[in-house]
């Protein structure tokens, strides 16, 4: 089959990649950059485990093909932050447990840090509209509509707080990574 090329930024870096033009931009972010934060859930835009932003709107990467994200600047949840220096939605998921087993959060993070782009100081009802599209099957919301409500409260960055790793944590999760498990 024939490729295209696309350009795009993402996270801050242009890139350049050769795509086949079916390919959706979920599989171009997971499988040609090794983003492997955004999540395939359900491929039909129900869940919203693929969440990320193209040019500073919350979309569903699993139904826009990777040529239509041609010219755009796409962050994904590798890109809000890092692991010494969270943003505060991520910081607010760990403190306030917005969080089970992971699927969603990265989707999750992803269309809250929209909601707040747009809304700032949300109500509780316009966080949980503002998070309608995605589907969390463990939590039941409490913890997840909390902690983007302390984010909104308290926006500036506290990664400083975080207990340092210890060696043995390092070393998991780069085991876990290399593995590919949690992504």
């Amino acid at each position: 089959m024939s490729t295209v090329g696309v350009h795009l930024t993402v996270n801050g870096e242009a890139r350049e990649v050769e795509v086949e033009p079916r390919l959706l931009l979920v599989h171009l972010l997971r499988d040609n950059l090794g983003l492997t934060g955004t999540h395939v859930g359900c491929d039909t835009t129900n869940c919203g485990a693929c969440t990320c932003h193209v040019d500073g709107e919350a979309v569903k990467s699993c139904t826009v093909l990777a040529v239509q994200a041609d010219g755009s600047e796409v962050t994904t949840i590798e890109g809000l932050g890092t692991e010494r220096d969270l943003h505060p939605l991520q910081e607010a998921f760990w403190k306030h447990h917005g969080l089970q087993c992971g699927y969603c959060t990265p989707g999750m993070i992803m269309a809250a840090a929209d909601l707040l782009a747009r809304n700032p100081h949300p109500s509780e009802e316009e966080v949980r509209h503002g998070l309608e599209g995605n589907l969390c099957r463990c939590t039941g919301y409490h913890n997840i509509v909390k902690a983007v409500l302390s984010a909104a409260e308290h926006p500036e960055r506290a990664s400083e707080q975080q207990p340092e790793p210890s060696a043995a944590g390092e070393a998991a999760g780069r085991e876990f990574a290399a593995e590919g498990l949690g992504a």
